[in-house]
C-alpha cells in the first residue's frame, strides 16, 4: 500500500482555482472533506506561481482546508514567500507539512533547504537539475547525491526527504521514461529509508483522453513494483486509489509477471488483463508508443 496525495485542489481546477480566487472556503472544504472520505491520505495545495498575493492566499488556503481535515497538507508553489507563509500557520494533525517541491538546484536548495529545518517539516526531492529534466537513471542519480549531500549539511534526514524521479510522457519521451523507472528500482538502495513520490499523470500526457486512465494505472503497478511510497494523483479516480491502496492486486501481480520478463499468454483473458499486458509492454519499451497500441 502507498500513500494517495490527492492532487485535485488546484489554483487549475476551474472548480477550487475559482474558490481560490475568490476566497470562497465552501468548495474548497467541500472537496477537502470529500477526498478525505475517498481515502486520500495527503492533500496537494497547488497555488502554481502564486506571484500575486501568494503569501496571503496560501496561508488562507492552508487554514481553511485543515478546519475539516486532519490530513497531512502538500504546499505546492514555486513562491517561496507563499511555502514559508503556510509553513507559519500549519497546525501538525496527521503529519508534518510537505514542501512540494525543492530542485535539484544549486540556488533553490540554498533558498529552500532552510526552511525545511527551520519548521521541522518534509520536503519533496524533485530530481530537476541545473540542465532541467535528466535524460536518465544516471543523471538522476546525480542529482539525487547532490541533493543528498546538502539536505545532510542542513540536518535534514533521508526519512523527511520524498524524492521525485520526474514521470515523463510516454507519449513523446519512451526512451526516457526508462530512465525514471530504472531509477526508481535503484533508489530503496540509493537512498535507504527515504519516502518517494511522482506526478503520476505525467505518464499519460499527450495521449488522448480515452488512453490516459490505463497508462496511469498500469504505470503506478509498475512503481510500486519499483518500490514508489506515494503517488500525486486524482483522488477522485476510485480505480486508481484501490492499485494505490492494494485492492487490485491481481492486475499488479499481472504487470510485475512482465516486469519480471515472464512469457504471459493472455489467451483466455478478459480484455483488462490483455490491455494492461499491452500496456505494461509499452511502458517498459518493449513496442513502441503509438495511440492505437492496443489495438495491435
Amino acid at each position: 500500500m502507498i500513500n494517495v496525495v490527492a492532487e485535485n485542489i488546484n489554483i487549475m481546477s476551474k472548480y477550487t482555482g475559482t474558490a481560490m480566487r475568490e476566497k470562497d472556503p465552501k468548495p474548497i472544504q467541500e472537496w477537502a472533506e470529500k477526498l478525505t472520505e475517498k481515502g486520500a491520505d495527503l492533500l496537494d495545495l497547488n497555488l502554481g506561481p502564486a506571484r500575486k498575493g501568494g503569501p496571503e492566499m496560501m496561508q488562507w488556503l492552508v487554514k481553511t482546508v485543515q478546519e475539516v481535515t486532519d490530513l497531512p497538507l502538500f504546499l505546492d508553489t514555486t513562491n517561496n514567500e507563499a511555502i514559508e507563509a503556510g509553513l507559519q500557520v500549519y497546525q501538525i494533525k496527521g503529519g508534518p507539512a510537505v514542501i512540494n517541491s525543492i530542485m535539484a538546484t544549486p540556488e533553490r536548495m540554498a533558498l529552500q533547504l532552510p526552511l525545511v529545518t527551520k519548521y521541522n517539516c518534509d520536503m519533496v526531492g524533485l530530481m530537476w537539475g541545473p540542465d532541467g529534466i535528466p535524460r536518465d537513471e544516471n543523471e538522476r542519480t546525480i542529482l539525487l547525491d547532490s541533493m543528498m549531500t546538502q539536505a545532510a549539511e542542513h540536518g535534514i534526514s533521508l526519512e523527511r526527504i520524498w524524492f521525485d524521479p520526474i514521470v515523463v510522457p510516454v507519449s513523446s519521451q519512451q526512451q526516457e521514461l526508462q530512465g525514471c523507472t530504472t531509477f526508481m528500482q535503484w533508489l530503496p538502495d540509493l537512498a535507504p529509508g527515504c519516502k518517494s513520490t511522482c506526478g503520476l499523470s505525467n505518464v499519460s500526457n499527450g495521449s488522448p483522453d480515452d488512453l490516459r486512465d490505463i497508462l496511469n494505472q498500469v504505470y503506478l503497478c509498475m512503481l510500486k513494483k519499483c518500490g514508489i511510497t506515494s503517488a500525486i494523483l486524482d483522488g477522485f479516480d476510485e480505480e486508481i486509489v484501490k492499485i494505490a491502496h492494494d485492492q487490485s492486486m491481481e492486475l499488479e501481480t499481472l504487470v510485475g509477471r512482465v516486469m519480471d520478463g515472464d512469457e504471459v499468454d493472455t489467451s483466455g483473458m478478459d480484455k483488462k488483463e490483455v490491455d494492461y499486458v499491452k500496456t505494461a509492454k509499452l511502458l517498459l519499451g518493449h513496442s513502441l508508443y503509438s495511440h492505437s497500441w492496443l489495438e495491435v
